[in-house]
């Protein structure tokens, strides 16, 4: 099947959308395409992201060097009318922004989980510093309407970044535990006892 006129699958949106809450980064001119880009430490769930998006990519991902020592693992799809909608919902001004009707789903929180979650020995953390405080504050509300799952804001540094609440921890990891691929499963607290 040819998705350059179709359109993704609900598995592709909902990886789409979870990655775009972590590193996922979209630029678009006529039509937009995906770029997904992390360290080595990453690089399985690079390989993994591009198995499900390898029909709209032309080049497997590459190693790149970057500035100073730093080393990239990354892939880029086309430049899609199918990728373009997500752009215009995640996008204001070139700048990354949580849309107002964002939906997410179990596989999108384990991808944004496996992007930019960590934990603690109890303590599971979404590192969502990208975003400004409202739109935390939006993704608060959401895990909270859409998964009764109850968050706070957590300061890291200078920053805030989104805790899981003691209370939701069991009930965050058993939403997402089924897509986490088994190389980021360090990242489920040691106090888990599903």
């Amino acid at each position: 099947m040819d998705n350059t006129v179709g359109s993704l699958t609900e598995e592709q949106k909902s990886i789409l959308i979870g990655s775009l809450l972590g590193d996922g980064t979209m630029r678009i001119k006529k039509n937009a395409h995906l770029e997904i880009n992390h360290c080595y430490a990453q690089k399985v769930l690079v390989d993994w992201i591009f198995t499900k998006f390898s029909s709209l990519v032309t080049t497997p991902p590459k190693w790149r060097k970057g500035n100073g020592n730093r080393e990239a693992y990354r892939f880029a799809t086309q430049k899609l009318p199918i990728l373009t909608p997500f752009y215009n919902q995640f996008y204001r001004n070139g700048k990354k922004v949580i849309p107002n009707d964002l939906k997410l789903d179990p596989l999108s929180l384990a991808v944004w989980f496996m992007d930019d979650g960590s934990k603690t020995y109890s303590s599971v953390y979404l590192n969502s510093q990208q975003f400004n405080l409202d739109e935390q504050i939006r993704l608060i509300d959401i895990l909270n309407n859409q998964f009764s799952i109850e968050a706070t804001l957590n300061k890291d540094k200078i920053y805030y970044r989104i805790r899981i609440r003691s209370q939701s921890i069991k009930r965050f990891i058993k939403l997402v535990e089924p897509f986490v691929l088994k190389e980021f499963r360090y990242k489920i607290p040691s106090v888990m006892t599903l």
